[in-house]
Order: C-alpha cells, then sequence, then structure tokens
C-alpha cells in the first residue's frame, strides 16, 4: 500500500468532521454501479483540461476525498494522486475503495495542514468541500500555492440558486432551515430522518422529472430534476450530504469567479450544466520545462 500520513487537523468544526465520517461509512459507495459512477464523474469533470496534465497524468491532490469516488476514476489517468482528507474513518473507506492502487497517497489533514511542498502539484481538485469550510477564499489560496504554474484547478461549491425563480429560492429557505436542525441530531436519527426525506421527497419528485422529460415538458426549475437519471442509492447519499451538514455556504458565479481570480487562477470557466457550480481555473504563469 502507499503510504500514509497523519497531519494535526486545525480550524475544522469537529462535529462537520464526525458528521462526514458517519456519512462516507454508510455510503461507502459499494452499491454504487461503475456506469453511474462514471456519468457523474463526467457532469463534475466536464471542463477538466486533461490536456494541461503533463506526460503520465503528473501528481496531483483529492481534497476533501471522502469515499474516494472520484480517485478511483482519477488515479488510474496519473502518475501520483494524493488524497487528503481530515476523517480518518472516511479515509478507512477510500483506502479500501482504492486498494490495490500503488500511486495514491492518504494524508489526514484539511486543506490548511496537508503536506504538499509549494508549486509542486501538476493538478488539484475539490468537489463539494470548500462551501463547508468558514473560509473558502482563503482555502483557494492555499490551493493556487501548492500548484505549479500552468496547472489547473477543478472546483465544486454550491450555488447560490441566482438562476433560479424566487418561489425556488424560497423553497429552498425552507429546505435549509430543515437542515440546520436535522444537521444538529445525533449520528442515528440524522441519518434516519434524511432516508425518510430521500424516500418521500428525492424519489417521487425525481421519478416524476423523468417522466416530464419523455414527455419533452420538463420545467427548466423542476426541484431535484438532477436526479431523474439517478439511483436511488445516490439520492439517500446525497439527502444525508444535503441535510446532514451543520455548515454550509452557497456562492454566484460572479463570487467564485472573484475567488478564484484573486487567489491567481486565469481562464476561469464554469459548466453550463448541473450540479452547479462546477468551475476550473489555471494557475496564472508559465508552465516551466
Amino acid at each position: 500500500m502507499a503510504g500514509e500520513r497523519d497531519s494535526r487537523v486545525t480550524k475544522l468544526d469537529s462535529r462537520l468532521v464526525e458528521s462526514f465520517g458517519d456519512e462516507w461509512t454508510r455510503f461507502d459507495q459499494s452499491a454504487l454501479s461503475a456506469v453511474e459512477r462514471q456519468k457523474m464523474f463526467d457532469d463534475y469533470f466536464s471542463l477538466f483540461p486533461w490536456h494541461r496534465l503533463p506526460a503520465g497524468g503528473g501528481s496531483g491532490v483529492d481534497i476533501g476525498c471522502g469515499s474516494g469516488r472520484w480517485a478511483a476514476v482519477v488515479a488510474p489517468r496519473v502518475a501520483r494522486l494524493r488524497l487528503v482528507d481530515p476523517s480518518e474513518a472516511a479515509l478507512q473507506v477510500a483506502r479500501a475503495n482504492l486498494r490495490g492502487l500503488s500511486n495514491v497517497v492518504f494524508e489526514r489533514a484539511g486543506v490548511d495542514t496537508m503536506r504538499v511542498p509549494d508549486a509542486s502539484l501538476d493538478f488539484a481538485y475539490s468537489l463539494g468541500v470548500l462551501h463547508h469550510l468558514s473560509e473558502p477564499a482563503r482555502a483557494i489560496k492555499t490551493v493556487a500555492a501548492k500548484l505549479k504554474p500552468g496547472a489547473p484547478f477543478l472546483v465544486y461549491v454550491y450555488y447560490a440558486l441566482e438562476n433560479r425563480p424566487l418561489w425556488y429560492r424560497l423553497l429552498w429557505r425552507v429546505t435549509d432551515g430543515a437542515r440546520r436542525v436535522i444537521a444538529r441530531l445525533p449520528d442515528a436519527p440524522r441519518y434516519l430522518v434524511s432516508q425518510v426525506i430521500a424516500l418521500v421527497c428525492y424519489w417521487p419528485l425525481a421519478r416524476v422529472a423523468g417522466v416530464l422529460e419523455r414527455l419533452r415538458i420538463l420545467p427548466t426549475a423542476w426541484p431535484l430534476a438532477y436526479y431523474r437519471d439517478k439511483s436511488l442509492y445516490v439520492m439517500r447519499n446525497d439527502a444525508l450530504d444535503r441535510l446532514g451538514t451543520v455548515v454550509e455556504q452557497r456562492f454566484t458565479q460572479q463570487q467564485i469567479a472573484a475567488m478564484l481570480h484573486d487567489a491567481g487562477f486565469e481562464d476561469v470557466a464554469f459548466s453550463d450544466r448541473p450540479p452547479y457550480w462546477c468551475a476550473t481555473g489555471v494557475k496564472r504563469g508559465h508552465p516551466s520545462g
């Protein structure tokens, strides 16, 4: 097995870390099919500039790796991949999911404590992580410092619903109020409530969206339409992920672009399809060699 490091986790809410450890222990991705994983991977990585990586794929980092579900697709395409997460429980799941891969390294750390030399990485990605931190702009600057000039960074953070109608945003406020209550429950009842919501809200809305799409009358703002072709397993996982988190921030495209530019990224681009917002940027400067 590849080497493992244990960095002291600081400035991260212990409850947040524990909740994600519980999530990935319950949803270790063993029930996720390879076809569905690849489809979701393509959604998130649609903008990633693979052509910018050096021959052999180079060395990169998965920040907030969780179960390692994305690393399982990325690792075979690159020379070396470091999986960083502050939760030891999550890392245990990631180790099991990536067993047999010799080019991965695991590190228990937060983005601000990972033991990565400055200007040493050929790429980085962080999906669904930075919006849970108190200072995401600072985290993006930390990532930029670790990248070589010309190296790409892929990031996904929750969107501020700026492309949705007023009624949709008001509905979100109701669900966010529920999240604030549910996220503070002990692990077992938090999980149970999230699963009930997946069954009575996510599943029916998603399946109706699928029918409406086949009839070619699906409204653009239909709630949870993203899950119309997803399995119940993915819905259950995402319900816990969405409702079980004590810290959540949301950002507009403009705000994300500003954070990336301020951190030293250029060629910033956004995916025009769900999930929103996935963005890429390239560290300013010219690659050496």
